[in-house]
């Protein structure tokens, strides 16, 4: 298939600047894969469409106030780092702007001397790898000084980092949302579970990846960047048991997708499993775990849309898109959900 084949238009106004409050309160499309029928409601409905003895697999990963504003030892120049991954204990890959200042050796303060980064080499990719020190613990002052990583479509300020991180996020690492699980508050996980629907984790953390486009025409050629991923044994049990009694296994998000179908690709099963992920899913994938899907609105020509059409079916899910266009659903992260069962 051809990268055109998932294009849609998308009117500037559609895409969400600001989380709707309540979380749940958001919209969602629910469509029948099957059928591709469409009806709409509320994301605090999704009770309505899960049974007794599903289970829910989330993605516990927590973003990183990952974007650091700073100033150039000694001169003073403006700096922006962007902790994209930890390679070693005080050692990340990190994007910089502007980057003719960032030469090996190039030294930075952010947060007024809180945090000095030290370039210390070019990845191949063209980013950087920075040495941080301080004084005290790494996390406490990246959640004094850092800002969140929001995607490139937000140009609204976010006045509350919390609500770019799930009410379950636990394992820091990502450098983007899992988006899916933004429209769960703890009331309604609490209803789910009352209804005897289980919840599982896994960890997958989100890389700035996730926002870069598809450049290539033909789909095949496009190569997915990696990003590192855990399935504890207490899930990978509670999926198998969920199989095994004929209920629906449903994932969170594509992150959570990526995960499962990535484990079970990876060892036959699923199990207790670690490591990193470079799964590209779109048309014509055979699905091993999935039953059910929770998902934002993506970009258009995006991996993210060729996932969803791989699970629901490519005419489904363009019928679907353009339905949440002319219906006027809210856009990509902040923005309205569709439940694929």
């Amino acid at each position: 298939m051809k990268k055109s084949d998932f294009f849609y238009n998308l009117p500037d106004e559609l895409i969400a600047q600001t989380p709707i409050e309540p979380r749940d309160h958001s919209r969602m499309l629910y469509m029948n894969r099957k059928t591709g029928e469409v009806q709409h409601g509320h994301f605090y409905d999704i009770i309505d469409y899960l049974n007794p003895g599903d289970t829910l697999v989330v993605n516990n990963s927590r973003v990183l106030p990952a974007r650091l504003y700073g100033i150039k030892e000694h001169t003073g120049g403006a700096m922006q780092f962007l902790l994209l991954e930890q390679k070693e204990k005080d050692v990340w890959e990190v994007m910089v702007r502007p980057g003719k200042k960032a030469k090996t050796g190039s030294r930075f303060l952010f947060g007024e001397g809180l945090l000095l980064g030290e370039i210390l080499g070019t990845t191949d990719g063209g980013n950087r790898l920075a040495k941080m020190y301080y004084d005290g613990n790494f996390y406490d002052i990246l959640e004094k000084i850092g800002n969140m990583p929001l995607p490139p479509y937000i140009t609204e300020t976010l006045q509350d980092n919390e609500r770019y991180q799930t009410v379950y996020s636990k394992q820091l690492g990502s450098a983007a949302a899992p988006t899916a699980g933004l429209h769960f508050t703890t009331q309604l996980m609490d209803r789910l579970k009352e209804k005897g629907i289980a919840i599982a984790e896994v960890t997958l953390h989100v890389g700035i990846g996730t926002f870069r486009p598809v450049k290539v025409e033909e789909i095949t050629q496009h190569h997915m960047h990696s990003e590192h991923y855990f399935l504890p044994k207490e899930t990978a049990d509670l999926i198998n048991e969920t199989k095994a009694r004929g209920n629906r296994v449903i994932a969170v998000g594509t992150t959570s997708c990526r995960t499962l179908e990535s484990v079970a690709a990876k060892e036959g099963c699923i199990c207790q499993s670690e490591g990193y992920t470079d799964i590209f899913i779109y048309p014509g994938f055979k699905f091993q775990v999935l039953d059910g899907l929770i998902t934002n609105f993506h970009l258009p020509e995006s991996t993210l849309i060729m996932l969803v059409s791989a699970f629901a079916g490519y005419e489904h899910t363009m019928r679907a898109y353009d339905v949440a266009v002319k219906e006027k659903y809210r856009f990509f992260s902040f923005g309205d959900a569709m439940l694929l069962l």
